[in-house]
This record gives structure tokens, C-alpha cells and sequence, in this order.
């Protein structure tokens, strides 16, 4: 595995350019499942697409790590993590297919909320105050959005906050996978498993794909890999609490497509509930990054 760039400040504006480059590929990729949705079972787009990322990936495995970059001592693990990708790749396209994107991109950004929560019961971490602070904060901008008990309150909105839920146990489980598993060996595995899984509920339901959407298909599966493979470089590029905030430019991305393509402009709940879940996020970041100089 390649060594982690020296953290200088020569790297801030490249680790910044590539973060938001791989937002913004992961956004698409999106935008373009949610067309998908409309012709296809969620299940068979997530299959398609992990089948074709999967060579993509292993071939970048086998470049800069040899063979031994596709062995792995936590085959356990990273089958439950794939049962967790999937099940959250699950809900959040089904959820796409009847909500705005940007108003979905928002709910998925409650991910480190369910983080810290979930790693005092999970990882018996210590949450200070500043950070419960933060917790609560996220989940009043994530009432906003959805309104519950509401005429605008829209059941898929919950599937949304599984999604989120599902990515943040997939996140800290990563804790117990030892440090000497490399990042591309985690990805490809990450990518290969829920395929695995995927391929007998997407039998069930398959639908002949037509020519036409082929190229979609490919789309989504190099551009979710160049997103998540950019978006981890980043972090190898500068420090989290650097990076992380230009996470959230998804936002802005899925609000221009949402309203390019399906004409779609964010209402005043999904614009306030996100900038609430933001600020609550950039308090976790802060806190994390006092506590990682520390």
C-alpha cells in the first residue's frame, strides 16, 4: 500500500480539488441510479453496477499492492460490512425513486450524527459534551426535512436515515479490521460482497437491461469507484477536519442536478434541515480534529 503523502500545506488545495471532484462523481452516479430506478429494481442496479466496478477495482489492487492486496484475515467481518452496504445501497435507491435528490443527500448527511451516537454503545467511546451537542443538533435539522406528522412528511424518507444508519455501522466496524489491511483491499471487498449478495434478489426481479441504458450502467459503476477512490485519497492528502467540511458540497451538486433533470429546486424544510445536519457535522469535525492535535 502506497505511503500516506506528507501532510503540507502544498497539499490542502489538491486534497481539497479531489474531494470535491469525488463528491461530485458520487452525486452523478446518483443522479444517474435514479433514472435507473425508474425502469429498474434498486437490487439489479446495485448488482450491475458492483459486477462491472469490481474488475476496476481489483485491478487497481493488483497494481499497487500484488496478489496479497486481495487476501484478507477478516473475511467475517467484511461479509457483515457487505451485508450492511448493501442493505443501505438498498434503501437509499428505492427511497430515490420517489424523493428530490438533494432532499435524500441531505438525510444521508446524518451518517456521522448515527457515528457518534452509535460509538458509545458499539465502541464504549467517550462522547463529550460538544459532541452530544452535535447529535442533537443533527437530529433537529433531520426532523425538519422530514416532518413527521405532517401532510409533506413522505414514509421514504425513512429509508433514507436506514441508509444512513446502515453506512455509519459499516464505518465503525471498520475499527475492528486490523491496520494492517490496506484501504484498496477494504474497497475491494466492500464492492465485491454486496454484489455477491445481490446477485439472487436481482435474479428475482431482473429485467432485460436495454442497450440504451448500458452506458448508464458503466457510468455508475466508474464513477461511484473514481468518487470513493478520490474521496479516500483526499483524506490521505490533508487532515480530516481540513477535508471533511467540502464533503457537504454534494449538496450543491445534487441540487443543480435535481433541478437540471428532474426540475426539482430544494423547498425551505430540505434547505434549513440541511444546513442544521451541517453544522452539526462540522461540530463533530471540529471536535475531532482538537481531539486528533491533541
Amino acid at each position: 500500500m502506497p505511503a500516506r503523502a506528507p501532510l503540507t500545506d502544498a497539499n490542502l488545495p489538491l486534497a481539497i480539488a479531489t474531494i470535491c471532484a469525488g463528491v461530485a462523481f458520487l452525486v452523478a452516479n446518483d443522479a444517474i441510479a435514479k433514472l435507473l430506478t425508474e425502469r429498474y429494481n434498486p437490487v439489479q442496479i446495485i448488482a450491475i453496477r458492483n459486477i462491472l466496478a469490481l474488475p476496476m477495482i481489483a485491478a487497481v489492487v493488483l497494481v499497487l499492492s500484488g496478489p496479497s492486496g486481495l487476501r484478507t484475515r477478516h473475511l467475517r467481518l467484511h461479509a457483515v460490512r457487505g451485508a450492511l452496504m448493501l442493505a443501505g445501497a438498498f434503501l437509499y435507491f428505492s427511497a430515490l425513486q420517489v424523493l428530490p435528490l438533494a432532499e435524500a443527500t441531505a438525510l444521508v448527511f446524518s451518517a456521522p450524527i448515527f457515528i457518534t451516537a452509535l460509538s458509545v454503545p458499539i465502541l464504549g467511546e467517550r462522547v463529550g459534551p460538544w459532541r452530544w451537542a452535535a447529535v442533537l443538533v443533527g437530529f433537529v435539522g433531520v426532523l425538519v426535512i422530514v416532518q413527521p406528522g405532517s401532510a409533506a412528511f413522505h414514509p421514504a424518507s425513512l429509508m433514507v436515515l436506514g441508509t444512513a444508519t446502515c453506512y455509519a455501522l459499516f464505518m465503525m466496524m471498520a475499527r475492528f479490521i486490523g491496520r494492517d489491511e490496506g484501504l484498496w483491499s477494504m474497497m475491494f471487498f466492500a464492492v465485491g460482497i454486496p454484489g455477491l449478495y445481490a446477485i439472487p434478489f436481482a435474479a428475482a426481479v431482473w429485467t432485460p437491461v436495454a442497450w440504451s441504458d448500458a452506458g448508464m450502467f458503466l457510468a455508475i459503476a466508474v464513477l461511484g469507484s473514481l468518487g470513493i477512490t478520490m474521496i479516500g485519497h483526499a483524506f490521505r492528502l490533508a487532515p480530516a477536519a481540513v477535508v471533511a467540511p467540502f464533503d457537504y458540497t454534494a449538496i450543491l451538486w445534487a441540487s443543480g442536478l435535481g433541478w437540471l433533470v428532474w426540475g426539482d429546486l430544494p423547498g425551505a424544510a430540505t434547505v434549513l434541515g440541511a444546513a442544521i445536519i451541517i453544522g452539526g457535522g462540522l461540530i463533530i469535525v471540529w471536535r475531532e480534529g482538537r481531539r486528533g492535535s491533541g
